[in-house]
């Protein structure tokens, strides 16, 4: 049955394809007053897709089936424009969960390292995948990771690509160097760290795998010596799911499509 008007709680449907990388029935269980498994053959108010090719083209067939919400997990780089006018066209919420780019301490990584760019010497990032990760995909999870951060980056270019990782180098706004380093391994945890650096400072960002609620580790560093922003116990699967309840409730469009439209683009010209 779908949500009563009012009642701010939302049935929800996953594809066979979405629900373990989601973490699904994990992410609806700890929010039981606002998801709920549909447990009918009709529409489900939220539908969750697996962001594998053709993403856009199922999220924009979901919404006009009657979706309220659609959820994509870890969506490759794909041009977005006719989702876009569909879901603005239906109010629908589109929310893109992705692998470190949605994790919830990213707010907060993001004031800090947007408040030092005018000063910033360069920037360092280092991402991990497990063995047998495709190098383009862990390319597009940690660009879409540091942009959140940075905001566009320009010049982007790919030096190396090889089964076990990549190098690969932009420039920031204000033209300081920007380092982009993939490996896939199985000897070393999955993450992504993201290093900042200024002429007295900087900031650091460690985010992990969103399997579980370990938490991102975001360190300031300045004159005054290291702070460390609060810790957020919360995995990015169940915060992608409280910030599409929040759109949800409200009516409000977010911004997810826009902002991968420019990693999305970027991505494709790169791999």
């Amino acid at each position: 049955m779908s949500a009563a008007v009012g009642t701010s709680h939302y049935t929800v449907r996953a594809t066979p394809e979405a629900r373990e990388p989601g973490a699904v029935a994990l992410a609806v269980a700890s929010l039981p007053e606002s998801f709920s498994p549909a447990t009918s053959e009709g529409q489900a108010d939220v539908v969750v897709i697996a962001g594998r090719p053709g993403w856009a083209t199922e999220t924009a067939e979901a919404i006009t089936a009657g979706a309220r919400g659609v959820v994509v997990i870890n969506p490759v780089a794909e041009d977005t424009g006719s989702l876009q006018a569909v879901a603005r066209h239906q109010g629908a919420a589109v929310v893109l969960d992705q692998r470190w780019a949605s994790n919830p301490a990213i707010p907060a990584a993001e004031d800090a390292v947007r408040s030092m760019l005018g000063r910033a010497a360069m920037l360092d990032s280092v991402a991990i995948a497990p063995a047998g990760t495709d190098a383009g995909e862990l390319l597009a999870d940690q660009f879409a990771a540091v942009v959140r951060l940075t905001g566009p980056l320009g010049s982007l270019r790919l030096l190396t690509r090889g089964p076990h990782g990549y190098t690969s180098t932009a420039i920031l706004a204000n033209g300081a160097p920007v380092a982009l380093h993939g490996i896939v391994t199985s000897a070393r945890p999955a993450g992504v760290n993201i290093s900042l650096l200024t002429d007295d400072g900087g900031v650091s960002v460690a985010l992990p795998e969103p399997v579980a609620a370990w938490p991102a580790t975001v360190t300031v560093t300045g004159p005054q010596g290291d702070l460390l922003l609060p810790t957020i116990y919360e995995s990015a699967h169940r915060a992608t799911w409280r910030r599409l309840k929040e759109h949800l409730d409200a009516g409000t469009t977010p911004s997810d499509l826009h902002g991968f439209a420019m990693v999305s683009e970027s991505i494709t010209a790169l791999i």
